[in-house]
């Protein structure tokens, strides 16, 4: 089995399939790696690295997809990508499939490629292990990127979000109280800001009230709750997740205007649609935009802002699913690594995930029908 890892495409992705080391366990385990040139540079990881490793360093991304039946990737391909990918090929990565681009999804399905995505898989407990690292480095990162946008320099209200002696700190609202969520809440606690947390589940929140007695206050989020935590928030970060599916937006334009300007949005779940009417997607390098005097902060890729970590992280919890499948066979694989089996979208020409085909507007079949006598 060849395993390919090309260098992102994506604007401003700075993070790499894996890294040396998890190649390295790959090349022990019988696999051939191919590496492009410079694919892990933005993660501080160099060319020689990997041959130390033991993988196969090429120059040019047709290479890679040319000869490797299987393609790592931090995300789903970029459009320069689309006209490389092979018939049957194996593409394995965080593709959140039920927004991206239609033409790839179209191609996907007409050459018959086998796509996992890592941010269905799921565990017995419903929990999602492969998204659970990155969720939590995004969660923390919130006080970071909240500190700067709120200085008068990045058009902020000018605000220390933990405060000084006789002046108030900052108010930070959190919608959701997930993985992302419960880290935000810890990461804001700790530089002593003020925060407000809302769920759905009341579960969540006592857990949050349990582990921050006195420290958090929460609501049952619901149109009401929202108007009035918007009233006074400084900073609201939106933190819903619904793999597999589009974000509802559950902040509407007309609820933002209850914001006071140059407060700060920060939508952690924009890479999947976001949860406010007004989130787009945006940039590492252009990461900001400005509606009704609100600065929004929308970037899909935030933790490529310490792609390093994010790779490693990500990588602990990839390795093992991405060596089951890289010894060729999906059944073998399955039995090995049962909850790939969440992961798998797109085989054979057709739809495999439920929730994918409802936001598509298709038709889905279960991949078990697709695979007739332990081959796809």
């Amino acid at each position: 089995m060849i395993v390919g890892i090309p260098r992102s495409r994506t604007i401003d992705e700075r993070r790499v399939g894996l890294p040396p080391r998890a190649v390295a366990n790959l090349v022990a385990r019988g696999r051939t790696v191919l590496v492009e040139r410079k694919a892990g540079m933005g993660s501080g990881f160099s060319d020689r690295q990997y041959e130390e490793a033991g993988a196969r360093i090429v120059h040019n991304i047709d290479e890679v997809y040319g000869r490797a039946e299987t393609i790592i990737k931090m995300n789903a391909p970029a459009p320069v990508e689309y006209d490389l990918i092979r018939e049957k090929q194996t593409i394995v990565g965080i593709m959140n499939l039920a927004v991206a681009d239609s033409e790839l999804v179209d191609l996907f399905l007409a050459r018959q490629c086998t796509v996992i995505d890592f941010a269905t898989i799921t565990d017995a407990q419903g929990l999602h292990p492969v998204l659970r690292p990155l969720s939590q480095i995004a969660g923390r990162m919130v006080p970071q990127i909240a500190s700067r946008y709120l200085q008068t320099d990045h058009g902020g209200l000018g605000i220390l979000l933990g405060g000084a002696p006789a002046v108030p700190p900052a108010e930070v609202v959190i919608i959701g109280a997930g993985t992302v969520g419960r880290n935000a809440v810890r990461a804001c606690v700790g530089v002593g800001a003020r925060v407000t947390l809302l769920d759905t589940s009341h579960d969540r929140i006592s857990e949050i009230d349990w582990a921050f007695p006195g420290q958090v206050t929460t609501f049952r989020a619901n149109e009401a709750t929202l108007r009035k935590v918007l009233s006074y928030a400084d900073v609201v970060v939106g933190a819903v997740l619904i793999p597999g599916a589009k974000t509802p937006h559950l902040v509407t334009k007309e609820m933002i205007g209850g914001l006071r300007e140059n407060s700060l949005i920060i939508d952690i779940s924009v890479d999947q649609g976001g949860c406010f009417e007004t989130s787009r997607p945006t940039r590492l390098s252009d990461p900001t935009y400005v509606i009704d005097g609100i600065v929004h902060y929308c970037v899909p890729n935030l933790t490529s802002l310490v792609a390093r970590s994010a790779t490693y992280a990500l990588s602990n919890e990839t390795l093992p699913y991405i060596s089951a499948i890289s010894q060729g066979d999906l059944p073998d694989a399955l039995e090995r690594e049962p909850y790939l089996a969440s992961g798998i979208n797109i085989m054979g020409g057709k739809i495999t995930n439920a929730r994918l085909a409802e936001n598509l507007d298709g038709s889905w079949v279960p991949f078990e029908d697709l695979m007739t006598g332990g081959s796809q």
